[in-house]
């Protein structure tokens, strides 16, 4: 049985009223909760005003066919995560294929047994219940994030551009694609680590002392350990513990030298570099294009970057700049938009314009 806090919500659909009754029995009270439609329009219309963590489908149904339905979750409510389990007597591997093809996650032959059937739903509904919960931590992290970067004043969308250039350098270098969610991940999460260091060092305006310095850089360590429990951010932990680590290994947290940083660390780290030359602060200006290709090329000869990426991204720079800068109409991370819901309500003003 589920150690969720409430029962899971299953919607059973079949045209057929004695077919419904008798997954309704076989699927027991208090562990499930089951509603019912005999239509696949029905069908649509629940799933839209509810929230459901599996889905049993007939294949065969007057109207609308339990395919139809699973295709129209995937495309127009734009559902990928919902599981629905298409109930059929067909055994053609060319019918289950298009059941696939249209959406389904998995199968049930009738006649089943109410063991099958109680065993099949749970586990999709307990991985259901699993993968909302990662996604809700992974919300909090990306919304904490950006609250560091609003106390920030001259930082701007900081993350958004880093977000964008990261994933375009990254494609630069063929990089896959579990490889560049990484690294947009590590455009919002890199300095999530400032949650805790204190605003009396983080907003100050004047240069920082050595003891203050020392507390700021602990920011890669903290951010490591407050994203360390996600197995889902395996590879951007490196980006968040290593993107100030240095080539030569004058960087910090570790000292690290070489390869042994990470590859996405040191990726992240150049165009999160770029980014820093490029933006104007009260106390420097923006740089220009040449500007910031003669400071990576010295950086580059002291040993302080991977040369070679380096000369890879500088060839980005002279050939394509466009390609680096934000497009107009970005859409914003879930972590973004709950940032902005809560800054709606007026409660995160950081004692700016209140005291």
């Amino acid at each position: 049985m589920t150690t969720m806090s409430h029962p899971f919500r299953i919607l059973i659909v079949d045209d057929q009223e004695s077919h419904r009754k008798l997954g309704r029995a076989i699927l027991p009270s208090p562990e499930f909760e089951v509603m019912e439609a005999q239509t696949g329009d029905e069908a649509l219309s629940c799933i839209k005003d509810h929230e459901f963590d599996a889905v049993l489908l007939d294949k065969l149904m007057p109207g609308i066919s339990g395919d139809e339905v699973c295709n129209r979750v995937r495309r127009d409510l734009d559902m990928p995560l919902l599981p629905l389990i298409i109930v059929t007597g067909t055994t053609a591997n060319e019918d289950l294929e298009s059941s696939l093809l249209a959406g389904a996650n998995d199968f049930i032959r009738k006649p089943y047994a109410p063991m099958e059937m109680v065993a099949r739903v749970r586990a999709a509904a307990n991985n259901k219940r699993i993968t909302d919960q990662l996604d809700n931590m992974e919300s909090i992290l990306f919304a904490l994030a950006r609250m560091v970067e609003a106390k920030d004043e001259i930082t701007g969308d900081h993350c958004s551009r880093l977000e964008h250039m990261v994933v375009v350098f990254g494609k630069e270098l063929g990089l896959s694609s579990q490889e560049l969610l990484a690294l947009r991940r590590g455009g919002v999460l890199h300095d999530i680590g400032k949650l805790g260091i204190p605003d009396s060092i983080l907003l100050k305006k004047g240069p920082l002392d050595d003891k203050e310095w020392h507390i700021m850089r602990q920011h890669s360590t903290i951010g490591s350990h407050l994203c360390g429990g996600l197995k889902s951010m395996k590879l951007t932990l490196p980006i968040i513990r290593q993107h100030h680590e240095r080539w030569d290994g004058g960087g910090y947290p570790d000292g690290l030298k070489g390869e042994e940083i990470q590859l996405l660390a040191r990726v992240f780290q150049i165009v999160d570099i770029y980014d820093a030359l490029v933006s104007e602060r009260p106390y420097k200006k923006a740089l220009s294009k040449d500007e910031v290709i003669t400071i990576f090329e010295e950086e580059k000869q002291k040993g302080w970057r991977d040369p070679e990426l380096v000369s890879i991204f500088l060839a980005l720079l002279r050939n394509r700049p466009q390609d680096l800068l934000l497009p107009a109409q970005t859409k914003k991370d879930l972590g973004a938009q709950i940032f902005d819901d809560i800054t709606a309500t007026g409660v995160l003003n950081w004692g700016r314009g209140s005291q």
